[in-house]
């Protein structure tokens, strides 16, 4: 009986694929070395090769399915951060059409001119404000704030507990929503190019530019263009999504999204 499952087959296409992509020679510096540290990472650990020194070679445990999922979520995730990079870095890839990348709960739809400006102002569906103390009562995920801004000068919650809003003096907003497979939130983007970076240990894409965002309802899809945001970090953490918006610097959005309590 074969116990291989079906993903075990589409991980090994996907990073054969890697190999018939046309990369122009040599490929972009920061992409190549983002991928390779992406892919070389030390999973070993949680896919459960255990170092055995009496028998030569590690043996190997069988993972728990969560452990797999997220194994295998994270070749995944490799393989389209490696498409999506290139397409974004090269003269080829910003010729072709659209390109979406989903990522962090985000859809990012990223074309070859600048997209029009959204010049109003639409806030998130039933956004209210919150104090501290209503905040467990109302979402059910842990909600969590950077040390590096300190309390909030005010906080909403919208959809029906589904996004928490934080706000700082000088246009500084953190968004932070669960991480399921729907994306929450759209970006159209255009040059300025996303700039793969890392918080800590996680994938992350800083978008330095200004941008129209929008919402994506959560019951048909339905668009709804809420303002054109500025520059933004976005990145995934313990399967929670955060949009980090106002910050000037990408060095400087990464130092505070690294301080996330």
């Amino acid at each position: 009986m074969n116990s291989r499952e079906p993903f075990d087959d589409l991980e090994a296409e996907l990073l054969a694929l890697g190999g018939l992509l046309d990369v122009p020679a040599p490929p972009p510096s920061e992409v190549a070395a983002a991928v390779r540290a992406r892919l070389e990472a030390p999973e070993e650990a949680s896919h459960g090769e255990v170092p055995d020194p009496a028998h030569g070679p590690a043996r190997t445990h069988s993972p728990s399915p969560v452990r797999r999922r997220r194994a295998r979520w994270k070749v995944v995730a490799a393989v389209v951060l490696v498409v999506i990079a290139i397409t974004a870095a090269t003269p080829q890839g910003r010729a072709a059409v659209v390109r979406i990348l989903r990522f962090a709960g985000i859809e990012l739809r990223i074309g070859d001119t600048p997209p029009k400006a959204v010049t109003g102002v639409t806030p998130l569906p039933y956004e209210h404000a919150v104090d501290q103390d209503r905040l467990k009562a109302e979402v059910k995920f842990q909600v969590r704030t950077p040390k590096a801004l300190g309390a909030p000068e005010r906080t909403t919650v919208s959809d029906r507990g589904r996004v928490v809003s934080m706000f700082w003096p000088g246009g500084v907003q953190l968004d932070q929503f669960d991480g399921d497979l729907d994306p929450v939130l759209f970006k159209k983007l255009g040059p300025p190019w996303p700039d793969y970076t890392r918080v800590g240990p996680y994938q992350a894409w800083w978008i330095p530019g200004a941008h129209p965002l929008g919402y994506l309802s959560r019951q048909d899809g339905t668009e709804i263009p809420l303002r054109q945001a500025g520059p933004t970090l976005i990145w995934q953490q313990d399967a929670l999504n955060y949009r980090l918006e106002g910050v000037k610097t990408k060095e400087e959005a990464v130092r505070v999204a690294a301080s996330l309590g």
